[in-house]
């Protein structure tokens, strides 16, 4: 990968299923920066260690973790795709990076404090460092460009203050990273309940899964909430109505969008038409991710060999890294 264009990494997390949101909120954009960045994206299986998931769950997570995201376009010839625990190089950098986070600012941090609160008998140091651990694993290959959602921004505040504390510290090192997507590309997918955004852990009816079967999502689109229609002309769209429309804007043909807004505008549309379109138009769009992704789960040497190859390409950087910052620090005696 040429090292002169400018560094991106981001990580996907390996507990639930991906689904719609994450695919138009996030895998889309990284489809598009595999061709102009270079990419270091990983599975965070270290971060899922939080929770305590099974050990018997996890390999098979990692593995439809990585699977989905090659299906939906992402290219591991192209990128570094990788698992974070094959790369130990991030754990040195957090232990390094904790000794620069103090505990009350971890305390205040808005996603502990909900931690807390959805899990009080498993309040662990990893869940009141997970944002150091975010800042390693960002700051580990110097990354410029952070794509994150609006919830992650407090961390990727976090990162650039670790930066800022190191380099003043010990000399400079990292970049101070910046928040990135293209622009408007960046769309918030609503549940299907009218309630928020598509959730790995929700409302399970209320979100399309990647992994969902035909009949499942033309069931899920069936129980879309709609209201009763417009009862006069030129009535303000109700969200419910709003979000259908935003789904047919990300996987139906211009023209049947428009036959279904004007239906719309000329009083005649019928929601369950609307939704039946919907469910065939989804099934189109979810199916062959479905499908491709389901063969590449079923092929565990392919799927090893892009971990290792993934591995490498995040070692190399890392160690590069790793190897300065402990010199800087003074962590080099012979």
């Amino acid at each position: 990968m040429a090292t002169s264009k400018e560094i991106v990494v981001s990580g996907i997390r390996s507990t639930g299923y991906l689904h719609l949101g994450n695919y138009f909120g996030a895998i889309r954009n990284y489809i598009r920066m595999q061709e102009t960045f270079n990419c270091y994206f990983f599975v965070a299986d270290w971060h899922s260690l939080t929770t305590h998931p099974d050990p018997k769950d996890l390999r098979g997570n990692v593995f439809r973790v990585l699977a989905e995201n090659i299906a939906s376009g992402l290219d591991p010839e192209k990128v570094a795709l990788y698992v974070q625990s094959d790369v130990p190089e991030i754990a040195e950098l957090y232990l390094l990076l904790n000794m620069l986070a103090y505990m009350g600012e971890l305390e205040k941090v808005p996603t502990f404090k909900d931690k807390v609160r959805l899990q009080p008998q498993n309040v662990n140091a990893g869940l009141l460092t997970y944002p150091v651990l975010m800042s390693a694993d960002i700051l580990i290959h110097r990354a410029v460009k952070v794509p994150v959602g609006k919830d992650q921004e407090q961390h990727l505040e976090m990162a650039r203050n670790y930066a800022q504390r190191f380099n003043s510290r010990y000399g400079d090192l990292f970049p101070e990273p910046m928040a990135f997507n293209f622009g408007d590309n960046l769309v918030k997918i609503p549940s299907l309940d009218g309630v928020g955004k598509m959730s790995k852990s929700e409302n399970q009816m209320a979100t399309l899964y990647l992994s969902d079967d035909d009949e499942l999502i033309r069931k899920k689109m069936k129980k879309a909430k709609t209201d009763s229609g417009p009862v006069e002309p030129g009535m303000p769209m109700p969200e419910s109505i709003e979000n259908l429309f935003l789904l047919m804007d990300q996987v139906s043909t211009p023209d049947v969008i428009k036959h279904f807004r004007d239906a719309y505008d000329n009083q005649s549309l019928r929601y369950g038409d609307m939704k039946a379109q919907l469910g065939d138009d989804m099934v189109n769009f979810i199916a062959p991710i479905r499908e491709k992704a389901l063969a590449l789960q079923n092929d565990a040497t392919y799927l090893n060999r892009i971990m290792k190859e993934g591995a490498e390409k995040a070692r190399e950087s890392a160690a590069q890294t790793l190897q300065q910052a402990r010199k800087l620090i003074g962590i080099h005696y012979y």
